[in-house]
């Protein structure tokens, strides 16, 4: 991209996959695609490996359901989850890599790289924050 070029429409084919990071950047959310990685799991066994509130589990995997990385199959009276999307597990795989290899500079990165975002950064943000 050069300085005369118009990047108006930049955020909108970067907007999915802001919305998957920011999702996946929920430590409670990340949490539980670890755990579904391992293989399928209930509620119960996600609260009891994460140590969180049932209420918050199911609130967050609903959210993954949502987003279409986590699948759900009834046996009984229950339902057993599990990653819909096999990819997911490269990304976090070359997530896991790209981590190794800078060490502790992502970690670092004050508020996560906001302080470096241009004036008008915000465009990449869904129009729709208002309160």
């Amino acid at each position: 991209m050069t300085a005369g070029d118009d990047d108006s429409g930049r955020g909108t084919h970067l907007s999915p996959a802001v919305a998957l990071f920011r999702g996946l950047g929920d430590p409670a959310r990340l949490a539980i695609v670890h755990e579904l990685a391992r293989g399928e799991r209930r509620i119960v066994d996600l609260t009891r490996a994460l140590g969180l509130a049932q209420s918050t589990v199911s609130a967050h995997v609903a959210c993954l359901r949502g987003c279409g990385l986590v699948d759900g199959r009834p046996v009984g009276r229950q339902m057993l989850y599990r990653l819909s999307r096999p990819e997911l597990l490269a990304v976090l795989a070359a997530a896991e890599q790209l981590l190794a290899a800078t060490g502790n500079a992502v970690a670092l990165c004050p508020a996560g790289g906001d302080r470096d975002r241009p004036a008008g950064g915000d465009r990449d943000r869904p129009a729709a924050v208002s309160r």
